[in-house]
């Protein structure tokens, strides 16, 4: 907090009146299912995005970005309309034409951003930055909605502003984090149902391939139409399945003949991801740390062959895990499609395993990861200075 402070003193010569944090997340368990209205296991992580922040008079509000040093970045609040191709100041004006829906009028401001979540990478630094400025502002302007409303400002700001059809997951969870646990989260209800301990002495490798990914742009809006198709014809023959979270695979079986390989295929993914969710967690409660982690490479066997939202390098290093000791289980974690995997590991085996990863990853593709231990961290907050 004190590093964000010092940074908006150098660039706009006063003291800031709020500071904010919102981490990134980890997708454990429960890929692509929360805009299916179903559950995920997801944590928080200690990567998070600062937001230091104070009023300003008039329309214009100025924002300057530790990551693009020397520049400065204005929006209208007079002119939130048209995103700019490639802005980070995107999602900042998109967050406030969600609250303008919402009969929110907050006042101008100046800021200054700082982030230690690492972009295009699939710990959901887009949410990070949603959920930091929106404590921040709230927290200045006193503007009243609960928390899981905040959530679904960040998420209209992907659906409606950004174009991506996204779910409430990475918002909810940079929200509503807790240290050293999971938290499984229903999409249906939009609350937290539990939060699921890991283990002593246990804990996530992110293993960053590089491979940037641009959700956007990718085929995440086409993967979940693929699940709507499913879940209509689903609903056709049992009325009771209003989302593919009210199905089970016995459902999807009887209706397999009167849908589309590639929608059914998607579908058997979300259905299993959720199965997995829920034995995750009774697998947690026993202490069953091994069986748990089988339930990672599970996960990625059903990205990688009926979601196909995983890639070569993905998949490289999923495998290598399976072939190390140090490894329980492994998965991509996120949208896909490039990004990041998830190790998990006994904490006293981190740095052996990080060097096993890395040099078989360089033996077998010729290219580099980046990797980090991710602590769990709490979710998002601000406070007054």
């Amino acid at each position: 907090m004190n590093h964000i402070t010092e940074l908006f003193e150098k660039q706009f010569n006063r003291k800031p009146t709020v500071v904010s944090r919102a981490p990134g997340r980890l997708e454990i368990l429960g890929n692509h299912t929360d805009y299916n209205e179903g559950f995920v296991l997801s944590t928080a992580t200690e990567q998070a995005t600062s937001f230091a922040m104070a009023p300003a008079k008039g329309t214009v509000c100025t924002l300057a970005n530790a990551a693009f040093p020397g520049q400065i970045f204005t929006i209208d609040l007079a002119d939130l309309d048209t995103p700019k191709q490639g802005d980070w100041t995107n999602y900042v004006k998109g967050a406030l034409v969600e609250m303008k829906k919402r009969g929110l009028n907050p006042g101008a401001f100046d800021a200054m951003v700082d982030s230690t979540v690492p972009l295009s990478a699939g710990m959901s630094s887009s949410a990070a930055l949603e959920m930091a400025f929106c404590f921040a502002l709230k927290t200045i302007y006193d503007l009243e909605l609960t928390n899981a409303d905040w959530a679904r400002v960040g998420q209209g700001v992907e659906n409606n502003y950004m174009g991506l059809k996204s779910g409430l997951l990475d918002q909810f969870s940079s929200i509503f984090g807790k240290k050293d646990a999971l938290i499984l989260c229903d999409f249906r209800t939009v609350e937290v149902l539990a939060n699921v301990p890991l283990p002593q002495g246990y804990g996530f490798l992110v293993a960053n391939t590089l491979v940037k990914h641009n959700l956007v742009e990718s085929d995440y809006n086409r993967r979940r139409e693929s699940c709507e198709r499913a879940r209509d014809i689903l609903a056709k023959n049992d009325p009771s399945v209003k989302m593919l979270r009210d199905a089970d695979r016995a459902m999807l079986e009887r209706g397999k003949d009167q849908m589309d390989i590639t929608d059914y295929r998607r579908a058997l993914h979300v259905i299993g991801e959720n199965e997995r969710v829920m034995q995750g967690v009774e697998l947690l409660k026993q202490g069953k740390i091994e069986d748990f982690g089988k339930l990672l490479f599970e996960s990625h066997e059903s990205s990688r062959m009926n979601f196909e939202n995983s890639c070569m390098e993905l998949d490289a290093l999923v495998e290598i895990a399976k072939s190390l000791p140090e490894c329980l289980g492994a998965r991509l974690s996120g949208g896909g499609f490039g990004g990041i995997t998830i190790h998990l590991i006994r904490l006293q085996d981190a740095e052996s395993y990080r060097t096993r990863l890395e040099t078989a990853y360089k033996a077998m593709t010729g290219k580099e990861i980046s990797t980090i231990l991710c602590a769990i961290g709490d979710g998002a907050s601000a406070e007054k200075i």
